[in-house]
């Protein structure tokens, strides 16, 4: 999987999009640009899940649909260093440092990095595929099961072989993550990273849209669902995006990656628990899709 896949599953510092688009951050920005995010955010989650819906239908395929094209423009001017660079990543993921690594180090980062990628394991995409009206729940796993595939196979994969070719990953001027991301866009084209910016926006925002019904839900299953309860989740959660845009920004992502860390042991075991269950659902789901006993529409 490629380190440098930018999406974000975690509300990111909302001014980090500004130094990535080489912005200056004049003292008092940081306060400013919080304000204006958690506005934008507050303007979509206080219509609950339907709006969540509304919104995240319309900007997650026009995100995906605009750095994909980016990455691919790339790679068709670029199109003879592909090979090399598959081979690279290839013999990066068999070498004496990936295979010997220790155990803990490798499942901490491993779930750091799955879940930067696509939240598998965590438990909280399941939460908004709880929410879908279906007779069939494996199926709506399947679809769930859309989002790793497009998020790590294409867009990690694109984006690990984009900053390869481009010759970046070995410059220690092109900095990490995002930065590196943006040079690798900037050294095709000047105007690229302005497409690259407005993709890592609306990626930040559908998250922390995405992420305040995943914690809403969790709230009121310990709080219940009074209307009070639900308001004061949410004043919270918007009070906690302008904090996340004056803190350190290496704070946030420890404290996001220790919380995540502290979902995904829980979930890894329920999971194990309930797998004779969900494989029992999807053998009896395979066997009537096999024999024609869903309904077809034309």
């Amino acid at each position: 999987m490629a380190a440098t896949c930018f999406r974000p599953t975690r509300p990111p510092r909302p001014s980090a999009a500004c130094s990535a688009a080489g912005l200056a951050t004049a003292p008092g920005i940081d306060w400013i640009i919080g304000g204006i995010v958690a506005f934008l955010v507050g303007l979509v989650i206080i219509g609950g899940i339907r709006r969540i819906g509304q919104v995240t239908e319309k900007i997650i395929p026009l995100m995906c649909g605009i750095y994909v094209l980016a990455g691919l423009v790339i790679l068709a001017m670029q199109a003879e260093k592909i090979p090399a660079a598959a081979a690279l990543i290839l013999r990066s993921c068999v070498s004496p440092e990936a295979a010997f690594g220790g155990f803990v180090g490798v499942l901490v980062q491993g779930i750091k990095r799955a879940v930067f990628s696509n939240e598998a394991g965590v438990g909280s995409a399941a939460i908004a595929h709880a929410a879908a009206k279906t007779d069939e729940p494996v199926r709506e796993g399947m679809v769930a099961m859309l989002g790793p595939f497009i998020d790590t196979v294409v867009i990690c994969t694109m984006t690990a072989l984009v900053v390869i070719v481009s010759g970046v990953y070995a410059d220690p001027a092109a900095g990490e993550g995002v930065e590196m991301t943006r040079k690798a866009f900037a050294d095709t084209f000047s105007w690229f990273p302005v497409i690259l910016n407005i993709s890592v926006f609306l990626f930040a925002y559908s998250t922390m849209i995405s992420w305040s019904y995943y914690g809403e839900k969790a709230w009121q299953y310990l709080f219940g669902k009074s209307r009070a309860a639900v308001i004061s989740y949410r004043v919270i959660f918007l009070g906690f995006i302008v904090l996340g845009a004056v803190s350190s920004l290496k704070n946030v992502i420890e404290f996001s990656d220790l919380m995540i860390l502290s979902m995904a042991f829980p979930n890894i075991i329920g999971g194990v628990i309930l797998a004779p269950k969900v494989k029992a659902m999807l053998n009896d789901y395979w066997a009537r899709y096999q024999n024609n006993e869903f309904a077809t529409y034309r």
